[in-house]
């Protein structure tokens, strides 16, 4: 089969477009299965529409609020329109002889042997022997005895998707291609969204995400300046009755994942998290319940991506919880805590009041966030620097009786994280406040960098690294001209507006 060229409709995604032309491309003429998962408004239909109408595929989508009986007969009728068939002259009574038929029609009609089954989950609801009639049907294909094509499952439900693969279940060993499509990168977002100022663009980030379904559902004109995005925000996350509106979409958001029952316990979890309760124990502390009623709640949450747990790169301890998805940390800590004014039309005096929260705890650390994905994504790149496994740290400064928190750190490349002498290729920090990094920032992290060295660690070639939203003092500009261990990155170099400073 020949290679299919990515529509130009599609904004990057250009490893998962090949990974799928890959999958239509295998010469063998048995069935093939792929998992295709994400959050929700990730574009997963959207990649897996374009990759049906390129080849002439069958494109099945599920509905949530659809039983068994009509998701019969609707797909039985795409599948005769797809034979080109009249209406009513194909009659399937169970998903066996879907998925059967299925298949013969797309090996007999032009085009790819393509299916798409999207939203696989909501039929798995009222027809869990799906993955079953699949399974056999993948055997029987092995030995002739069933047709071959590409099959597709598609999914937003992340718990269902994974655990189609795990232990014993039916297809366990039968997918070839397993991709978890994430949201776009903070580089490409900005290009979604079309944003030129690189400041309003991380702003826009940190609220929203790179989820590119969003931007069709946001309310006029992305915003364009500092002044811009204030109402921006008050018209779309701040008004409920708009699509974004942040209360109803963090409650759409945890609906997709069944295993979310009791949405109040899973909101408070997400709240103290999104407050700084950053162990299962700081949370249960908050919620008034023990640590190991914690844990799945958490481990749940992990799993369908909207908390993450960042892993100390130098020490084993426990991992550091931080609310992953945008949209639900600005809910909790900016809609839910004044629901009442916000359902009350006074979006604007909600943002304003909020101002210092939305700084300090999405602003500051979404920055950070952004920092370490710079230097894992694009340092390299961008520097010319060798680096290895990127994340943060704690190390501990005996005498002055306290720790200090590494916001990124980068191991040399094939270093052991943990291990015991850790070769460090970068110390970073990366500050958000409104006033400019300078020398003290630097002499701060030349501190650390003795400390790692006097703990056993191996950081003499490391660089330091300074990530700043409001620019650096002269004094630091001037340290990184004449030094070859100071990288000074602002946030048009975090942008890939100009070049980083430093490294002379």
């Amino acid at each position: 089969m020949e290679r299919i060229d990515k529509p130009g409709r599609l904004l990057d995604r250009d490893h998962e477009w090949r990974l799928l032309d890959d999958f239509l491309a295998d010469p063998a003429s048995e069935l093939r299965l792929a998992i295709v998962s994400g959050r929700r408004r990730n574009g997963k239909s959207f990649l897996l529409e374009a990759l049906t109408e390129a080849v002439g595929g069958l494109y099945l989508t599920a509905v949530q609020e659809e039983g068994r009986v009509p998701a019969l007969r609707r797909f039985t009728e795409a599948i005769a329109a797809h034979a080109g068939v009249r209406p009513g002259a194909m009659r399937l009574d169970d998903w066996r002889d879907v998925l059967t038929a299925a298949l013969e029609v797309v090996n007999r009609t032009a085009g790819a042997p393509l299916i798409v089954i999207d939203e696989l989950p909501y039929l798995l609801q009222h027809s869990p022997e799906i993955p079953g009639f699949l399974q056999l049907l993948y055997d029987q294909s092995q030995s002739g005895r069933a047709p071959g094509g590409r099959i597709v499952l598609c999914g937003s439900a992340m718990s269902v998707m994974s655990e189609l693969l795990s232990g014993t279940k039916p297809l366990r060993g039968r997918a070839v291609l397993d991709l978890r499509l994430p949201a776009f990168d903070y580089r490409t977002a900005r290009t979604h969204w079309g944003v030129a100022d690189p400041g309003v663009a991380l702003q826009v980030d940190a609220v929203l995400g790179g989820a590119p379904g969003y931007r069709p559902l946001a309310a006029g004109p992305a915003p364009q300046s500092e002044a811009e995005f204030g109402p921006w925000v008050e018209r779309t996350l701040l008004d409920p009755g708009r699509a974004l509106y942040s209360r109803v979409e963090a409650e759409f958001l945890l609906r997709e994942d069944p295993r979310i029952t009791h949405r109040t316990l899973y909101y408070d979890v997400l709240s103290a998290v999104a407050q700084g309760a950053s162990t299962p124990a700081k949370v249960g502390s908050i919620l008034e319940r023990s640590r190991s009623a914690m844990v799945a709640p958490l481990e749940v949450l992990e799993s369908t991506g909207y908390i993450r747990k960042e892993q100390d790169l130098l020490k084993a301890r426990h991992p550091v919880i931080s609310v992953a998805d945008p949209v639900i940390r600005f809910n909790q800590l900016i809609t839910l805590p004044m629901v009442d004014l916000v359902e009350r039309r006074r979006g604007g005096q909600v943002w304003q009041s909020s101002r210092p929260t939305y700084h300090s705890k999405i602003l500051g650390p979404h920055f950070e966030e952004s920092a370490r994905e710079w230097t894992r994504s694009f340092g390299m790149d961008e520097t010319g620097l060798s680096l290895g496994a990127v994340g943060t740290a704690e190390i501990a400064d005996p005498a002055a009786r306290t720790k200090h928190e590494i916001d990124v750190l980068a191991m040399v490349p094939g270093e052991r994280v943990r291990s015991p002498r850790a070769a460090i290729a970068l110390i970073g920090e990366a500050k958000a406040t409104i006033q400019p990094r300078g020398l003290k920032d630097l002499d701060r992290l030349e501190h650390i960098r003795t400390l790692l060295a006097a703990q056993g660690h191996r950081p003499d070639d490391a660089v330091l690294a300074l990530f700043s939203l409001h620019g650096f003092h002269q004094d630091a500009i001037d340290a990184a001209a004449r030094r070859s261990d100071v990288l000074l990155v602002d946030i048009g170099a975090l942008y890939g507006d100009r070049p980083v400073r430093g490294l002379r």
